[in-house]
This record gives structure tokens, C-alpha cells and sequence, in this order.
């Protein structure tokens, strides 16, 4: 078989968890996720992904974002912000 050797695999984390885990105003990057739990180590980086609605309002700093996590972020007043 195949194997990609310049395949990037991403750390994940939804925007339910998010929510459920940081606070109003919260600025949230890969160092407070993996403090927090959700993510053992960033990898190639963090991808957000939605499917979910955001109560509270955090600026989310990751490589990258799904548009449905980027729509729930935005919607409920939060920021993201693309990081390498």
C-alpha cells in the first residue's frame, strides 16, 4: 500500500467541548486545550470543528477551522484567529 508521508494529521476538538470547558471571554489556544484535556499534543496543529451552538463568547486560536465551527464561533460573539 500507499503511505502519505506528507500528510498533516490534526489534534480535533469540537466547539461543544469549548463551550463546555472555558469561560465567557476566554482566549483559547493549543497550550490551554491541552492544560484543559481535550487534546494530548497539537501534532500538525489544532483543527475546530462545529455541530454544535456556543453560549459563550471565545476568541479560538487554531490552524484550522470547519465552517460550521467558524459560523458557531462568530454567531455567539467569538473571534478565531488562524495560527500556524
Amino acid at each position: 500500500g500507499f503511505t502519505n508521508f506528507t500528510r498533516k494529521e490534526y489534534a480535533i476538538v469540537s466547539v461543544a467541548d469549548l463551550d463546555a470547558k472555558f469561560e465567557n471571554g476566554a482566549v483559547v489556544s493549543p497550550v490551554e486545550l491541552i492544560e484543559a484535556g481535550l487534546i494530548k499534543k497539537t501534532l500538525s496543529g489544532v483543527k475546530v470543528l462545529g455541530g454544535a451552538k456556543m453560549s459563550k463568547k471565545l476568541t479560538v486560536r487554531a490552524a484550522k477551522f470547519s465552517a460550521s465551527a467558524k459560523q458557531a464561533i462568530e454567531e455567539a460573539g467569538g473571534t478565531i484567529e488562524v495560527i500556524d
